[in-house]
């Protein structure tokens, strides 16, 4: 198959990826040029007439363990010593090693996925099968508390950089054995182990099986990043609005999966993605749960709340000002007649400078090393806001709206559903210029349209607004749990009942 716009052939992907023989010599120059690749021989059972080659990349082996559990048993075993080296190789991955894990392996392809994995593998002479053995260094992030999503009342951990350590977090928690989790590689030149995780009996199997699906179908170099995961999987790239939601935190990751949805992890990412997503799961909070029923839900009221201001405040605003005057009482009407006499720009000029203004402050904060980005964002937010109404270039009503419009974006648990709602916003204030209160309601129903016709893995993206009965009202109202008798509707899930 060939790429029509540019003439570039595909190329598919090689399976194996190391093809040839198993020798010595083939690992070696599989290996040519790698500074971190060794060699050292090892005498079996202390025999000088009997030894092996341990192979190795350093710095993905521990030393220590090597050391403690294989060269040492290796060595000074006295039944090794006077074995045949066939025998012993049998004796060593039967149990002479001390080793969690020894496997004979006869392929280049394991041989060296080993080596890159953090094992040590032993060639022996006359030998077709070599003895590989896993050692993996367990250098890595130390378990602390979420910076992006912080919790009062609650775990204290979240997701590091390592695969088995963010499954053992899970485990830790979801003790049961219908915990599945399915592993795949990812990326030609990277070899990313990602896993699927779900639970057996609970978790809908057509789920399951599409995510799988759209996992085993990336084809790419690298896995480095979040966007080679969401903008695979994801059923479009054509929207602002992120269809698949992810979490630091272990405890939520783990809610995510007994609600019946299904979760994936990738090695080197410290977060975990949960999918589908709606619109629904953006709005509710790690603390929900932890709070007061009634608490919870008056917040996330607020949040719902929050966000009508984040995305119409602007808009309507310059609605008001340049076609709708009549919709102000007459006091706040010459209020702003009269800041705006001195300012030479027009009203929808005004706003977007402003609102351009907050995302390059925001920006800046977010580059910037944490002391640095506070100093940054009060000096963006006081001192230049401050100077801008002084020196007339804008007027204070608007710097009020715009202010006010940003902080309540913040309320939002997503901060990738709060940056799309800020995309939008711009769209929403050049509609307002253009028509008025009749340009926002145009540009409203194209976005309702757009996030109507939008699904997360078959799931309506607008659910719970979608769903019927008390699916609808468990998605905006936290209700108290002794009341919750059942899980989503829209998860078809295969036990919906989740207690008593």
């Amino acid at each position: 198959m060939e790429s029509k716009q540019e003439g570039i052939p595909w190329h598919p992907r090689q399976e194996p990826r190391i093809t040839g023989a198993l020798t010595l010599d083939h690992i070696r120059e599989v290996f040519q040029d790698c500074v971190d690749f060794q060699e050292r021989e090892v005498l079996v059972g202390g025999d000088p007439g009997k030894w092996t080659l341990m192979l190795s990349i350093a710095g993905m082996v521990k030393n220590e363990r090597v050391n403690d559990y294989i060269l040492r048993p290796m060595f000074y075993n006295p039944h090794l010593e006077g074995m045949p080296l066939k025998k012993a190789v049998d004796w060593m991955q039967k149990g002479a090693l001390y080793n969690l894990s020894v496997e004979l392996r006869s392929t280049m392809d394991q041989v060296v996925s080993d080596l890159i994995g953090g094992n040590v593998v032993f060639v022996f002479p006359g030998q077709s099968e070599m003895l590989s053995c896993a050692v993996p260094t367990e250098e890595k992030r130390s378990i602390s508390p979420s910076d992006n999503e912080p919790m009062l009342k609650g775990a204290r951990d979240s997701f590091v950089e390592s695969i088995r350590t963010n499954t053992s977090l899970v485990r830790r928690r979801i003790r049961t054995p219908n915990l599945k989790i399915k592993e795949q590689i990812v990326g030609r030149q990277t070899l990313t182990p990602v896993d699927l995780l779900y639970l057996e009996g609970l978790t809908n199997p057509d789920l399951v099986k599409e995510a799988e699906a759209r996992l085993s179908e990336i084809d790419i170099d690298a896995l480095l990043t979040t966007a080679n995961l969401e903008e695979y999987m994801s059923d479009t790239v054509k929207t602002p609005f992120p269809l698949m939601g992810y979490t630091e935190r272990p405890d939520r990751f783990c809610a995510g999966l007994v609600e019946g949805r299904v979760g994936i992890l990738a090695d080197g990412l410290p977060l975990g993605f949960l999918l589908p997503e709606t619109v629904g799961q953006f709005f509710k909070s790690n603390e929900d749960r932890a709070k007061n029923w009634a608490v919870a839900s008056f917040l996330r009221i607020l949040r719902y709340f929050c966000m009508f201001i984040a995305l119409f405040m602007p808009a309507i605003y310059v609605a008001a000002i340049n076609f709708h005057p009549e919709m102000l009482p007459a006091s706040l009407a010459w209020s702003i007649v009269e800041a705006k006499i001195d300012v030479p720009f027009s009203t929808v000029f005004e706003v977007l400078i402003l609102l351009f203004a907050f995302e390059i402050v925001q920006e800046a904060g977010l580059r910037l090393p944490p002391a640095i980005g506070t100093t940054v964002s009060i000096l963006g937010g006081l001192v230049v806001g401050t100077a801008a109404v002084e020196a007339k270039i804008v007027s204070p009503a608007v710097l009020i709206t715009v202010a006010v419009a940003g902080i309540a974006g913040f309320t939002l648990p997503s901060q990738e559903v709060s940056s799309a709602l800020r995309l939008w916003r711009f769209g929403l204030v050049i509609a307002a210029s253009l028509a008025g209160l009749f340009g926002v309601v145009a540009a409203t129903v194209v976005l309702i349209y757009h996030v109507a016709a939008l699904e997360s893995f078959g799931v309506p993206f607008i659910t719970p607004f979608a769903a019927v009965g008390g699916d609808q009202i468990d998605g905006v109202l936290r209700r108290p749990l002794v009341w919750v008798k059942f899980r989503e509707r829209s998860l078809k899930t295969q036990n919906r009942r989740n207690q008593k």
